[in-house]
């Protein structure tokens, strides 16, 4: 489970939120709005989240999505409003 704090606070207690990282073996949700914002982890689970294959990742991506449960239904449009994404990239053939 991840810990959750405002960017504001985060903003004021950053060297305490790096130690319960780093020491507490902990995972950080920085929160704007009370939207996910970015997430602080440890150097050691950046590495293993970079060796992940493909479909791994889209796994970790799901799980740190669903942090905190929202009555949007979890389609892909959904998720781009939740996190504020006004656009994606679609390749040349997509319809």
């Amino acid at each position: 489970m991840a810990y959750e704090i405002p960017v504001t606070q985060a903003r004021a207690e950053l060297a305490d939120l790096i130690n319960r990282v780093v020491y507490g073996d902990e995972r950080v949700v920085v929160t704007r709005h009370g939207k996910p914002l970015v997430a602080l982890v440890s150097a050691a689970d950046l590495e293993r989240l970079e060796q992940l294959p493909k479909a791994d990742e889209e796994q970790v991506v799901s799980s740190v999505s669903s942090l905190r449960s929202t009555s949007a239904p979890s389609s892909g449009a959904g998720e781009r409003q939740r996190f504020g994404i006004a656009a994606e990239h679609r390749g040349p053939n997509a319809t």
